[in-house]
């Protein structure tokens, strides 16, 4: 029996093989890998940055390797280890510490964890995986955004009657629409990417009391800022208590939010469009769209990202809230609440994939669009009242109401209005005859166009 389909979560069950990038880095492998990692790279530096024992060259590759070759056994080892500590990162230290007398470096073991809280090395963990994950978010995201501004360039002409309400309005490009998400989910991204991870490795109570007491002539503040960012990447967290104080966490989780919501509301449109055949999906062989209606073609995955967007939008919107809250200097909430990051970066990897795999699966129904306008000349009371304003026709607003609120009208009707007139010249009467739908687009090339050209 293929052990996923007994999965409690759907993310390790039915859709593991589509966040698969995601397992190494958010799983509890992954959270003990990068563990081992910020001690090992902690090791090194108290002997090679500040000088506190001796070790060689030959040793720091040592120590790095314990890291380096960090794999399934090592994990299982360290969970052996925890079967008698109780404590993950206590398990950690003395998995460290083993493998030191293995390479015979037992000298320096009592070196393992010097001056640190668990929360030293966790907090630096999840901020490694964070960086790791929102990398792998972000090269979907981007995938996602250069093909709305492909599909935005090639139908950037294609005139498209809008809906506002539901009910038809002034004509759009199919281009433009397109270019509105790119623009949207492009600035979001942007912001997103230059949100610094900050990490902290000041003890027990953020003071550096336990350093301080080994070491009273370093100062610390100074050295484990260099420590987080020629060791690790990171910026340096000053002022804590015994907890990163998450608010970087808060902050990408934020931007998730309003990139996941942006995302929903392209599939929402996609959906309705797809219903009204502006858009058809490619046929797949062997697929099926209903059990019982053989014609039917779902849109369904544009259904399958609505939904788990909007699973990790609730997930989201609480841990962001909930991170930025301890009692006093620690209480271990957050700590369950950290476990659950993977769930968070998996729906929304799920979401902008299937979105992706949507917009692959489209193509324009230029017929059917093109149909709609011509069919719906009304769309023209807009441009023909706003010239006769100029000119001072009395009511024009009125006069196009009367005319065409609720009503269809034919390009005669409408030629038959214009050329009742009074005020306005009969050239410019001429100019608005020729007018139609299709070319009722106002900006819509130009903008998108300058999209293009300001990203350059």
């Amino acid at each position: 029996m293929n052990e996923n389909i007994q999965s409690l979560s759907a993310l390790d069950g039915r859709y593991c093989d589509k966040i698969k990038e995601l397992t190494p880095i958010f799983s509890e492998f992954g959270l003990h890998k990068r563990r081992v990692y910020v001690e090992c790279q902690w090791l090194v530096f108290l002997s090679k940055g500040l000088n506190l024992f001796e070790a060689a060259d030959a040793d720091y590759k040592n120590i790095l390797s314990i890291a380096d070759k960090f794999d399934g056994e090592s994990a299982a080892a360290i969970k052996a280890i925890e079967a008698t500590t109780n404590h993950d990162v206590k398990a950690v230290e003395y998995y460290i510490k083993e493998q030191l007398d293995a390479l015979g470096l037992s000298s320096i073991k009592e070196w393992v964890h010097f001056a640190c809280t668990s929360e030293d090395i966790n907090n630096l963990a999840y901020c490694l995986m964070i960086q790791e994950g929102r990398g792998v978010v972000v090269k979907e995201l981007e995938a996602l955004l250069i093909k709305l501004e492909q599909l935005a360039h090639d139908n950037k002409n294609i005139a498209m009657m809008s809906r506002t309400h539901g009910q038809p309005a002034s004509p759009t490009t199919v281009g433009k629409e397109f270019i509105n998400f790119a623009a949207r989910i492009n600035d979001e991204l942007i912001l997103l990417n230059g949100i610094a991870v900050e990490g902290k490795i000041n003890g027990a109570t953020g003071n550096f009391n336990a350093h301080l007491a080994a070491y009273t002539d370093i100062d610390w503040p100074a050295q484990t800022q260099t420590f987080l960012k020629e060791y690790l990447g990171l910026k340096q967290l000053k002022y804590t208590t015994q907890i990163n104080s998450y608010s970087y966490i808060a902050r990408i989780l934020h931007s998730l939010v309003r990139l996941s919501s942006i995302i929903i509301d392209l599939d929402r449109d996609m959906w309705n469009y797809i219903s009204i055949n502006y858009f058809k999906q490619k046929l797949k062989s062997g697929e099926v769209g209903s059990s019982t209606m053989p014609h039917k073609v779902n849109p369904i995955d544009f259904e399958n990202a609505e939904g788990n967007l909007g699973l990790a939008i609730a997930l989201m919107n609480h841990m962001a809230v909930k991170l930025l809250n301890s009692r006093m200097q620690r209480d271990l909430t957050d700590s369950t609440v950290l476990r659950n990051l993977g769930a968070v970066f998996g729906y929304v990897l799920l979401g902008v994939k299937s979105t992706l795999k949507g917009l692959n699966k489209v193509d324009i129904s230029k017929d059917v669009i093109a149909k709609e306008l011509e069919v719906n000349w009304e769309l023209l009371a807009e441009p023909v009242q706003t010239v006769m304003r100029v000119y001072g026709e009395e009511n024009p607003y009125e006069k196009l109401k009367e005319l065409t609120r609720g009503s269809k009208i034919t390009a005669s009707e409408l030629a038959v209005f214009i050329d009742s007139l009074k005020c306005v010249p009969e050239d410019v009467k001429e100019t608005m005859k020729q007018l139609t739908p299709d070319a009722y687009t106002g900006a819509a090339v130009k903008l998108v166009d300058q999209y293009f050209k300001e990203k350059a």
